[in-house]
Order: C-alpha cells, then sequence, then structure tokens
C-alpha cells in the first residue's frame, strides 16, 4: 500500500511499529493522545508525516535507530530510558532500528491538539505566534519532560482518567515544548504562506529540467531567495507537497513514460529517472503507483 505524504494522527496508529498495549480513550483525552507500544527487536518501517507534531517518550529499553527523508542520509541516534523524540515532519520518513538491550523497547507517543498549541503559542510568542513552529530534535533527554511523561503515563493506565488532569497535562506540555524547542522564523519581505507565483514556476520549472539530478533542497532554496527551512515550508504551503515529494513525483511520470513509450530495461529507465539503484527505484515505483515497473509495463 502506498504511504501517503501525511496522515492524520486518527490514521498514524496504523503505520506505528509495535503492538500497542495502551491507548488514550475516551472523553478525557481531547486535548491530548497518547499510547505506549512495544516494538520487535528490530524492523523498519516507512510512516508518512502528520499534521500534528509527535512527541516520543522512551519508557524502557536501549536501541539503536535511523531514520532519513526521502532519500537523504541515514541518521543514527542513541535511545536510552527517558530519551525523546520531537518531530514536526510534514513528509514521509524511513525508520529502522535495533534493540540493544535485553529490556523491551517500550516507548510513548504523544501529540497535543492543534487548538492547544496554537493558543500556547500566541501566549509564549505574542504577534510572532504565526511564525512559530516545534523543531526536530533527536534523541535527547530533559528532565522536566520526563517528570510530565510520567504524569501523563500513570493517567493513561487509570481507567477513570481526569479530563481536567489531561487538559492541565497538556497545556503544561505546550507551554514547555514552546518555551524550550520552537522558534520563529522571520524572513522579514517574504513572511507569507506561500511562494509568489513567479517564483514558484522558477522552481518548478527547474525541477521539472533536472529531476534526474541528486534533490538539493539548498539549491532550490537559493532559486527562490529563501532559507530552505522556510522555502520548505512555503514550497508544501503552495503545492500541497514537499520539494522533495515534487521531484519524486516528476520522476515516477517520466518513469511511466518511458515504460509506456519505450523498450528500455528496468535499469535503464531507473537511470533516466535519476536512480542509480534499480531495486530502491522499484519500491519508489511501487510506493506510488501501487505496481512494479515490470507489472505496470505489462498492464501499460
Amino acid at each position: 500500500m502506498p504511504v501517503p505524504e501525511a496522515t492524520s494522527v486518527d490514521q498514524f496508529d496504523s503505520y506505528i511499529p509495535g503492538k500497542c498495549v495502551a491507548n488514550a480513550q475516551g472523553p478525557a483525552w481531547r486535548s491530548l493522545r497518547a499510547a505506549v507500544y512495544v516494538a520487535p527487536p528490530k524492523g523498519a518501517v516507512t510512516s508518512p508525516g502528520l499534521s500534528e507534531p509527535l512527541l516520543q517518550w522512551t519508557i524502557s529499553g536501549e536501541v539503536e535507530v535511523e531514520d532519513r527523508e526521502g532519500d537523504g542520509p541515514w541518521n543514527r541516534t542513541l535511545i536510552k530510558k527517558d530519551s525523546f523524540f520531537l518531530t514536526g515532519s510534514d513528509g514521509p520518513y524511513d525508520c529502522r532500528w535495533r534493540v540493544l538491550s535485553d529490556e523491551p523497547f517500550e516507548y510513548m507517543m504523544v501529540t497535543i491538539d492543534m487548538p492547544v498549541l496554537q493558543q500556547v503559542f500566541e501566549e509564549v510568542f505574542g504577534a510572532d505566534a504565526d511564525s512559530a513552529c516545534l523543531q526536530d530534535f533527536c534523541g535527547f533527554s530533559d528532565e522536566t519532560l520526563s517528570i510530565l511523561m510520567r504524569q501523563v503515563h500513570r493517567e493513561l493506565r487509570n481507567p477513570k482518567a481526569s479530563p481536567l488532569a489531561v487538559q492541565g497535562l497538556a497545556q503544561v506540555v505546550a507551554v514547555h515544548l514552546a518555551r524550550n524547542y520552537a522558534e520563529v522564523v522571520n524572513e522579514g519581505p517574504h513572511n507569507a504562506s506561500s511562494l509568489p507565483g513567479y517564483k514558484l514556476r522558477q522552481v518548478t520549472d527547474w525541477m521539472d529540467r533536472h529531476f534526474a539530478e541528486d534533490f538539493d533542497l539548498g539549491q532550490l532554496a537559493a532559486l527562490a531567495g529563501l532559507s530552505e527551512f522556510y522555502f520548505h515550508r512555503l514550497f508544501k504551503s503552495a503545492m500541497g507537497m514537499t520539494p522533495y515529494a515534487y521531484q519524486t513525483e516528476v520522476r515516477m511520470k517520466q518513469a511511466r513514460r518511458l515504460l509506456r513509450e519505450t523498450s528500455h530495461s528496468i535499469s535503464a529507465v531507473a537511470l533516466d529517472v535519476g536512480y542509480a539503484n534499480p531495486s530502491h527505484f522499484a519500491n519508489v515505483f511501487r510506493r506510488v503507483t501501487g505496481l512494479s515497473p515490470s507489472e505496470y509495463r505489462r498492464h501499460r
């Protein structure tokens, strides 16, 4: 099944590895959602981006985790008890892991309701609230956040969870995240909700011509005259997908054309659209179209 660019919290559960052993349910859990999982000793998964920032707290175990977005380099992190991941990733990412300890890798996933976050951003950042966002952090420790997560975990295990307690925890966690892990993005005259039309055309025209080249976010941002972070955000706002996802879409469009109109081998098609590894090309093609390249060619 192809992995979508992004999904909601309600649908994200199906992409989380491991067995769910506790899940927040009932009217108390409106402003904060939490679930506890036990992961297998090793594995790999491709997950879509989320519309809300995601916080992961390690309850037990020591794990070597590698993650990457798109075809980017793998980032390796050693995860121990009480360490955190915080991500606002808005596109699919790959993750693989290997448990190093005798203890199982047990972790809790937490999301805060966006209206709660927005209210906190308005309090913390004032007039700059709309330009503030949480940053990505991997494998970090935070004693205050650990204390808050233990309280969330206790409430999660309570069959009669208190709505007031959960609401209070959501607000305190949101304030802590905003004060310590959020930044205001200030691009001066470029501070807008999406790229101007002429700049968007300039970037997409260049990508349409150079789709087979290695993805280079810095080069695309330079074409638009923006920082990488802000360009990524505005491009997604304008196009409904990340720059990397757009390049992949263009590559797959060209690959489908070559498979239909030529007799080039699968390996040659892969090279033509920018994939040196035919297996990787086939995996991406299947993820996007639901068919392998050879199946697509047979059914064209």
